[in-house]
């Protein structure tokens, strides 16, 4: 019953769509239903005994582990930083070029890019990865940009000499 109740507690923990009966029943076909329901029903009153930050519910017609709703703001902030820190991948290849070819002006990124690139320049400077690098002494002396120390940080490298050369990279 230990075994089958942990078995039941790791799918529960990996799935994020709730595990119906039958489905449990298929991935431990010596089990008998009931043995199932128990091994549940154990497991929901362990969580409940020793105040966990989740509870096993019994939804859409199957069982799932879900977060209390006195955690829900913390969940909260949790996948507002998650969010915050995925970059696009048109941000992504901006912070690349931009990365690789330092200090670079907007009108040569975006002819490397062949898009538009202000308002990724501006996403990207809010997260401090990109910072106005300096100015192009030409006529009209055109900002360029570069990357930061948070630049460095965010993706782990000590150096831009660390960066991988795009040969390596093919």
């Amino acid at each position: 019953m230990d075994n089958l109740k942990a078995g039941i507690e790791a799918i529960l923990f990996t799935c994020d769509e709730p595990m119906t009966l039958g489905r449990l029943k298929d991935i431990f076909p010596e089990a008998k239903p009931e043995e199932i329901r128990q091994a549940i029903a154990g497991l929901r009153g362990e969580y409940e005994a020793t105040g966990r930050a989740f509870s096993l519910e019994e939804i859409a017609g199957g069982y799932q582990l879900l977060t209390r709703p006195a955690h829900a703001d913390i969940i909260a902030k949790l996948k507002k930083a998650k969010a915050d820190r995925k970059l696009s991948a048109a941000a992504l290849e901006t912070l690349a070029i931009i990365a690789y070819k330092q200090p670079i002006k907007r009108v040569d990124l975006e002819a490397i890019r062949g898009a538009q690139s202000g308002e990724l320049i501006r996403a990207l400077m809010e997260r401090s990865l990109v910072k106005i690098a300096g100015r192009e002494e030409i006529p009209g002396a055109p900002l360029q940009y570069g990357t930061t120390k948070e630049f460095l940080d965010t993706f782990g490298i000590n150096s831009l000499e660390d960066l991988p050369r795009p040969e390596e990279v093919k």
